[in-house]
């Protein structure tokens, strides 16, 4: 059984997280695309929680590109493609717009058609393909996300099924995740990506599962802000729960967490620079119902 290891790094604003998260990612980055030489699937958060992490990534050096899959863990489905608040729109800003990525690497949920059962299924056969042509050229795969102000990661709403051994699925988004995207985006800089009233907030999504995110060979988890600081305590001092996503990172083997003194302010043990916990000594065999299930896929 795999050690379960989670790093916690706390710096003090916003902008300083971001840089260390994306420099510690360039590391990994650097190392596998030119060290190694593999090819890595790495999939992308897209919210403004992102945004210093993705502005500093994209300043990063020596990274191969060209050996960088890109997918992303979830999207709209009431939203048409090219609205400026689909993920894809995002993602083109703030990073796949800045870095020398291949168009061909990338693969964008909006790019399907479908319903969202469809669309769930074709995005997960794309994915479980993926990881396995680079896993078996000996490389990794690696998830990028946050953690929301109810604690979802990705959109698995406390309410969505988080023991599914599906990697994607169709999602109905919560009221206080609904809250969460209407105060995201009511100061953007584009008036057409403002949502005028709550009732304009798409309600329906694509999301990866717990599954999907615990099948990572590392996991990189970027939080700031006191508005998400209550579901970064629960899920640092709290217990392993169906009703807190994210505090089923904790089951994962490679996990680093970057906070600011703002998103670390609740927490229970005074804040350190790093730190580890060994909490459950879980397996993604339990996440799945299949209890034959195996983690590589």
């Amino acid at each position: 059984m795999e050690e379960i290891n989670i790093q916690r790094k706390i710096m003090k604003t916003n902008e300083e997280m971001g840089k260390v998260a994306a420099k510690e990612l360039a590391e990994v980055l650097r190392e596998w695309t030119v060290k190694k030489k593999k090819r890595i699937v790495v999939a992308f958060a897209a919210a403004p929680s992102q945004d210093t992490f993705l502005a500093s990534l994209c300043k990063e050096k020596g990274i191969d590109w060209k050996k960088v899959t890109a997918v992303h863990l979830d999207e709209y489905v009431d939203l048409k493609r090219g609205h400026p608040n689909t993920f894809e729109s995002y993602l083109r800003e703030h990073i796949f717009s800045k870095v020398p990525i291949p168009e061909k690497n990338i693969y964008f949920i909006k790019s399907l058609k479908g319903t969202g059962e469809e669309i769930a299924q074709k995005y997960e056969e794309i994915i479980r393909k993926l990881i396995k042509e680079v896993r078996k050229e000996d490389g990794i795969y690696i998830v990028i996300l946050g953690i929301g102000i109810n604690g979802h990661i990705a959109f698995i709403e406390p309410h969505v099924d988080k023991r599914t051994s599906k990697l994607i699925i169709p999602v109905e988004i919560d009221k206080v995740s609904v809250r969460q995207q209407y105060d995201d985006y009511k100061n953007h800089p584009d008036p057409q990506a403002r949502y005028k009233t709550l009732k304009d907030v798409p309600r329906k999504a694509i999301s990866m599962t717990c599954a999907g995110i615990l099948e990572a060979d590392k996991i990189f988890c970027i939080v700031p802000g006191k508005h998400k600081a209550r579901a970064v305590k629960l899920m640092w001092d709290g217990p392993v729960s169906d009703s807190l996503p994210a505090s089923f990172l904790r089951m994962h083997h490679c996990v680093n967490i970057y906070l600011d003194e703002n998103s670390a302010s609740e927490l229970n043990t005074k804040p350190k620079v790093s730190g580890k916990m060994n909490p459950y000594p879980l397996t993604l065999q339990q996440v799945g119902r299949d209890e034959g299930r195996e983690r590589r896929l």
